[in-house]
């Protein structure tokens, strides 16, 4: 692709703290490094990682852009030394550790997917992040296999209606929190066997009648705090507990004795700082699994809004009420 700009429009973090310190600036426009793409974004996702590092709490990994923004979709602009499966023109999705919110992003090629049959490239944008991590977490370190019993808490988020969906296409049996009835019926149409509203079911207890009193195979949280005891509580036998955050804190008084009791694997993983290669493997492997049912339509990112790429901080406040249901997209 020709006429590459010089500088570019990209959202800059000028404050920690709320969405207001989200604002667009001018940046230059990245090369790609040896093994590397410059895509020209078309769309980008929208994550709880990128609300964590808006108000400081998550920095770039070492050699990653302070530009907020972990997936994107767009067209093949530039080629680095090295990269062979792609050209200029091509449209591909990408998972890379900053640098979204912006008209250019470059990524590892390693990091870069085809666009499912049938995707546009906003839909598309809304595939690397949530899917690399509930793959990772859901089958790679949870294990989870069909006929099991699995729970994940905030079923409304874009993490949750992905790992729902996935489960269920895998064989097995879905049960999830959300945090109104109206959230609860739209997971459970999703695939999810029941939805529980947290703030006014005990989570522990319905799972518990609802599996004859054994507790589920597995749990994928991202709440913590008071939840961990809980969901320790909410295990069978052999269980395993994934986390992949820690929105309620990650620092609470424990009883470990049910763990042992029980025979528990507790686990769990951040995506961001692992390596090229490590998300490159990822990425096999959902190439293999997951993209076939992405093609068909068999599974498909749940989208809940769009907004301008410089109207990112009104998208950090959709994110911030926490009323949204799927993913959240920023268009460029």
């Amino acid at each position: 692709m020709t006429n590459i700009p010089e500088t570019m429009t990209a959202i800059e973090i000028k404050e920690f703290g709320g969405p207001e310190g989200l604002v667009p600036a001018s940046r230059p426009v990245p090369k790609p490094g040896h093994d590397e793409i410059l895509i020209k974004v078309a769309a980008a996702g929208v994550n709880r990682p990128d609300v964590l590092q808006r108000k400081g709490g998550y920095a770039p990994p070492p050699g990653a852009s302070d530009i907020p923004g972990l997936e994107v979709s767009g067209t093949v602009a530039a080629l680095g030394a090295g990269v062979t499966r792609y050209k200029v023109g091509d449209q591909l999705c990408a998972l890379v550790a900053g640098g979204g919110y912006a008209e250019y992003c470059v990524a590892p090629e390693a990091q870069c997917l085809d666009i499912p049959q049938g995707f546009d490239l906003v839909q598309a944008a809304a595939i690397p992040e949530t899917f690399f991590t509930v793959w990772t977490n859901l089958f790679d370190r949870g294990r989870l296999t069909g006929g099991e019993t699995f729970l994940v808490h905030g079923g409304a988020s874009g993490i949750g209606t992905t790992a729902i969906q996935l489960a269920k296409a895998f064989g097995a049996r879905v049960f999830t929190t959300a945090s109104t009835d109206e959230k609860c019926r739209a997971v459970e149409k999703l695939g999810a066997e029941r939805g529980i509203n947290y703030k006014t079911e005990d989570f522990v207890s319905v799972v518990k009648d609802l599996t004859d009193g054994k507790g589920v195979d597995l749990v994928l949280d991202m709440v913590g705090g008071d939840y961990i005891q809980r969901n320790i509580s909410a295990l069978a036998v052999e269980g395993r507990l994934v986390y992949i955050a820690f929105l309620g804190g990650a620092e609470v008084k424990v009883n470990f004795a049910p763990m042992m009791l029980k025979r528990l694997t507790i686990t769990g993983s951040t995506l961001r700082p692992q390596s090229v290669q490590a998300k490159a493997d990822i990425g096999e492997r959902l190439k293999a699994k997951v993209w076939p049912l992405l093609s068909s339509g068999a599974v498909k990112p749940v989208m809940d809004s769009t907004f301008p790429l410089a109207d990112a901080a009104a998208a950090h406040h959709r994110i911030d009420d926490s009323s949204h249901i799927g993913k959240i997209v920023l268009k460029v």
